[in-house]
């Protein structure tokens, strides 16, 4: 063979070397999107609908002075006859050092009432957000003294009236510490409020180890690893899975992906604490996010398709659209036809 080979021609040896790459390349790419797709086949049960218990992320608008009276008879029609309980309303950005600026919210008070007001058993939690280090020059989770000012602004919007608190801190690295022991610390407030506390979870390694790749080749921790989700979900009263900018090209692969992370999230999710899954009520077109793959129809397809196999009669679980502002009329028929079985 070693002999034929030297007979060959540096133009076939070339031919043959590029063929072999490829090969090699294209096997494991062909075998993660023939797993999405299986993923993407089955019956939707019946009994994958809404409990009641979704939510929809809201813009900084609604607290700061933009938005009126007229605004809120509006956000009324708009949740008629859907099964969103909770609306996570900007409150933020937290500053790096984990405080929070009174300005940034005047009218949070007003918003809080109106919603108690106009809509009863709707929950409105406080969104509190920050870019996190290392990967940024933000928040460091690892500090002590960051982490007592975060758990303050959540006494802070607690005191403004808020019904929980939802963080949303990206991206925080599987395996922090420092996170965890920020929720550990903000479960006391929240638990001795009676509200509440909800977080916002990056999608779990759909390959085992894959956060730690992600790290090491691209200082990105987009993913975390699953057991990581579980040590995050058991000190929260909520997580909802931010199931989009998945980078995936076509509807059924992100269906596919949606239902894998779906069954993921509900594995080791606790029965007790609510599981929301995260669709796209928005529109980008770049290389983490195609829009015409990541829809809400397509969220939805994979959010039932996964729960159909995961835990079908799982009480705790919901959809949670993001975002208010970007969202269309669409999008909302999308949640409302295969979600809740309302027209659109």
């Amino acid at each position: 063979m070693r002999g034929r080979w030297r007979a060959w021609s540096w133009w076939a040896r070339g031919v043959a070397i590029a063929l072999v790459v490829v090969v090699a390349v294209s096997l494991p790419v062909i075998g993660v999107v023939t797993a999405l797709l299986a993923y993407n086949v089955g019956e939707q049960s019946e009994q994958a609908r809404t409990r009641g218990k979704d939510a929809v992320w809201l813009g900084h608008a609604w607290v700061d002075g933009r938005k009126a009276d007229a605004d809120i008879e509006g956000l009324v029609g708009l949740l008629a006859g859907t099964g969103v309980r909770d609306l996570y309303v900007h409150t933020g950005p937290l500053e790096h050092d984990g405080s929070l600026r009174d300005e940034l919210a005047p009218r949070a008070r007003w918003f809080v009432d109106a919603v108690h007001a106009r809509l009863p058993g709707i929950r409105v939690q406080s969104w509190l957000g920050d870019v996190v280090a290392p990967e940024f020059d933000g928040l460091d989770l690892e500090s002590a003294a960051a982490r007592e000012r975060v758990v303050a602004s959540a006494r802070r919007v607690l005191d403004y009236g808020f019904d929980g608190v939802h963080y949303d801190l990206e991206p925080v690295r599987s395996g922090s510490r420092g996170f965890l022991a920020l929720l550990d610390a903000t479960r006391i407030v929240t638990s001795a409020a009676q509200v509440p506390l909800s977080v916002s979870a990056p999608v779990i390694d759909p390959l085992p180890g894959l956060h730690s790749v992600g790290v090491a080749v691209a200082d990105h921790g987009k993913w975390w690893s699953q057991a990581y989700f579980a040590e995050v979900a058991r000190r929260a009263d909520q997580v909802a899975v931010m199931s989009y900018d998945t980078a995936m090209p076509t509807r059924a692969m992100y269906s596919g992906y949606v239902a894998q992370q779906t069954e993921l999230a509900a594995e080791v999710t606790p029965d007790g604490v609510d599981l929301l899954m995260g669709a796209p009520a928005f529109w980008a077109d770049d290389p983490g996010h195609h829009g015409s793959a990541e829809t809400v129809a397509a969220a939805v397809r994979g959010i039932r398709l996964g729960l159909t196999e995961a835990d079908v009669g799982r009480v705790n679980f919901g959809v949670a659209l993001y975002v208010d502002f970007a969202a269309t009329q669409q999008d909302w028929a999308d949640y409302r036809r295969d979600w809740c079985r309302q027209a659109g």
